[in-house]
């Protein structure tokens, strides 16, 4: 309920004003409307102008300067999550498991396995004999 003929009394303005000087707003408008003044081309839309240029002297991203990083990062993410997909499909399946292990069992032969370990030799007959002493010459 805002009443348009109500007018705030002079100290509440002055107040008000000290406050925004305080602050660096006055500054900071002055500024921005002075360089709009003196723009040789006026922007079609100065709001825009305004805000922008505001919050360029505030150290923020405009919002075109942020509208450019969204789509930047937009298009990255689609470019990433396409190479994740590609990688997912050149993967080759899983070793079996002899091949995790790592030992082929037929290349193991029974010198190369020390003494202590060395298995029984079967004979033709079926008969086990103790393993053979390796005879250094």
């Amino acid at each position: 309920m805002s009443n348009p003929t109500y007018k705030p009394s002079e100290g509440k303005r002055e107040e008000f004003r000290k406050y925004l000087e305080k602050n660096g707003v006055m500054d900071a408008l002055t500024k921005v409307l002075v360089n709009l003044y003196e723009e040789p081309e006026k922007p079609e839309d100065a709001l825009e102008y305004i805000r922008d240029r505001l919050a360029m002297q505030a150290g923020l991203d405009t919002f075109n300067q942020m509208k450019t990083k969204c789509d930047e990062y937009e298009a990255k993410i689609e470019q990433l999550e396409q190479d994740i997909e590609q990688l997912k499909l050149n993967l080759e399946p899983p070793p079996a498991e002899e091949e995790i292990v790592g030992v082929d069992t037929e290349a193991v032969l029974p010198e190369d396995v020390p003494q202590e370990e060395a298995p029984l030799a079967e004979t033709t007959t079926g008969e086990q004999l103790p393993p053979q002493e390796n005879v250094e010459q």
